[in-house]
């Protein structure tokens, strides 16, 4: 009995690994869950307001993400770090519908004083090929790897056209019901590709996902895919 022991307990610590059955692996599968409906939510809202996101940025973009709910830490001299999603459009040069998308994390401490004791959303538009290529190659530094700017909103897009032509990134923020333009930069974007696995239910690439449509668009993050296609069918840049 003592000599089966030790065996018996390898055995109970194993299976959870092999099947995915343990707590803490479905609790956060569920938080992927709600954080892909939950930027599906912040998307819709904001683009049911025409002066947030100009109709002509989003037609031009090839990527969106989408960050709900970023909360700067508490301790310290403060930071902040948001988990959310990024769709592409669809097709070798982003031409098709929007399709599935990969989940992102955004950290950085240089924002984290803007956001106050608030929970804020961002909104990303990924302007050209190579900053979404990068963005899911890799750990990303906006301003260094990727240039990043503050979108311009509403009619100040046609003011801040070489603005928006310059930048590979243009990024947004909402708190508190106030939408504006945001500057991002010095924080990071990464793939998740943790939460990718828990999404889909096997290892995936971030590139696999938005270049390769290998999946199909998770239930949990259709009203993120509807309303972009909804808004925005057609990719204008090209």
């Amino acid at each position: 009995m003592k000599k089966t022991l030790p065996y018996v307990l390898a055995v109970l610590l194993v299976l959870p690994l092999l099947f995915g059955s343990s707590p803490a692996w479905a609790d956060n599968k569920q938080n992927d869950q709600n954080r892909l409906q939950n930027a599906g939510e912040v998307m819709k809202e904001i683009l049911n307001i025409p002066d947030d996101i100009p109709q002509s940025l989003l037609d031009k973009a090839d990527c969106v993400i989408v960050i709900p709910s970023v909360i700067k830490f508490a301790f310290g001299i403060g930071g902040s770090y948001g988990r959310g999603a990024m769709t592409c459009r669809s097709g070798e040069n982003f031409q098709g519908p929007w399709g599935a998308p990969t989940m992102m994390a955004l950290e950085g401490g240089s924002f984290g004083f803007q956001l106050g004791g608030q929970a804020t959303d961002f909104v990303l538009l990924v302007m050209n090929s190579s900053g979404a290529k990068s963005i899911l190659s890799s750990k990303v530094k906006l301003g260094a790897d990727a240039s990043a700017a503050a979108g311009p909103k509403g009619r100040a897009a046609e003011a801040d056209t070489d603005v928006a032509m310059r930048a590979e990134i243009l990024t947004y923020s909402r708190s508190r019901g106030l939408f504006a333009g945001i500057s991002l930069e010095g924080s990071t974007l990464r793939p998740d590709n943790d939460a990718n696995a828990r999404v889909y239910g096997r290892k995936v690439s971030a590139q696999e996902i938005a270049l390769h449509g290998v999946v199909p668009v998770p239930q949990s993050s259709r009203q993120l895919i509807e309303t972009l296609n909804q808004h925005s069918p057609k990719n204008l840049s090209h």
